[in-house]
């Protein structure tokens, strides 16, 4: 800080003997060490104040990260990581095309129509019991 040494301060205590006086020395003294304690409470506040400034701006940058985490669409991220020109989309798109009219004749043999059937579907054999045996 401050580099002040036994002859400084022999020159500053001499001419404080002669402007103040002797007999105004302690009051002074007083009046001086006050001062001194005013200041160093204004830096400490002031060095606080500014950790505090730090404190809430890493403060901010830590709610502005939860924000953007909190927005991250982590199905479109992982969609244009593993298919980013959708070809692996359209192939599944395109292969569960096919799979309607198969569910529509499934639906049409549960209830027992033959709509959906076409011409050339087998009809049910006779039962091997129905017939005349020898």
């Amino acid at each position: 800080m401050l580099d002040v040494g036994w002859q400084e301060l022999f020159v500053i205590a001499v001419i404080t003997i002669i402007v103040v006086g002797p007999k105004e020395i302690p009051r002074v003294l007083r009046t001086v060490t006050m001062w001194i304690r005013k200041i160093k409470d204004m830096a400490r506040e002031f060095q606080s104040s500014i950790d505090d400034i730090a404190r809430e701006a890493d403060l901010d940058d830590i709610k502005q990260q939860l924000a953007a985490a909190k927005d991250f669409d982590i199905e479109h991220a992982l969609e244009n990581a593993i298919d980013p020109a959708g070809d692996v989309s359209n192939a599944i798109h395109n292969m569960a095309e096919p799979v309607e009219p198969v569910k529509s004749l499934t639906e049409d043999a549960a209830k027992g129509t033959d709509e959906g059937l076409p011409d050339e579907a087998p009809k049910a054999l006779p039962d091997a019991s129905c017939t005349a045996g020898p």
